[in-house]
């Protein structure tokens, strides 16, 4: 069943809304996805503070308004569905690429971080980046290994002389 202009217009009206507060977005297509797949989609992103829509192209253009020229909406083939990131930039690219792992049936086309347009290539090296959790973890890391290892240098003069006197006793 066809929308109504008014129907448009309130979908059109949501999407700007959306994205007016998002970080990031994901162009997705989700052509021969089964609605259990997508319902499972949701509820994931929706746990991470993101959102899965679906939307027309003609309505998504609108959205952007004059972002037209960075995308080629002619380029973008098949059912586009889009991927809203509102607290961190970068999780509804791991997400949707996780996802897109298990159900071949859903490509990530590109995407947009603040108002700069990625090509499909550089969205999924993105989503391929680690987390911030496993960034903050590897640089704490970094930032103790010279006080543990200065450590066992000044421990390494203790346990010689402990070794030295155990002999000494035999």
């Amino acid at each position: 069943m066809a929308l109504t202009k008014i129907q448009k217009q309130k979908i059109l009206e949501g999407l700007k809304e959306k994205f007016e507060q998002k970080k990031s977005m994901v162009f997705l297509d989700f052509t021969g996805l089964r609605m259990k797949g997508l319902a499972g989609l949701r509820k994931k992103m929706k746990e991470q503070g993101c959102e899965f829509k679906v939307a027309k192209k003609t309505l998504i253009s609108l959205m952007l308004g004059g972002k037209k020229s960075d995308i080629d909406f002619k380029r973008l083939k098949g059912e586009l569905a889009l991927g809203f990131g509102y607290k961190d930039e970068i999780s509804p690219f791991k997400i949707l690429h996780e996802f897109s792992k298990e159900n071949e049936n859903l490509k990530i086309l590109g995407g947009l971080i603040g108002n700069d347009f990625l090509e499909k290539e550089k969205a999924i090296t993105l989503a391929q980046l680690p987390g911030r959790e496993e960034l903050l973890a590897k640089l704490v890391g970094t930032i103790a290994s010279p006080m543990s290892g200065f450590l066992n240098v000044l421990q390494g003069n203790l346990r010689g002389l402990v070794f030295v006197l155990s002999a000494i006793k035999k």
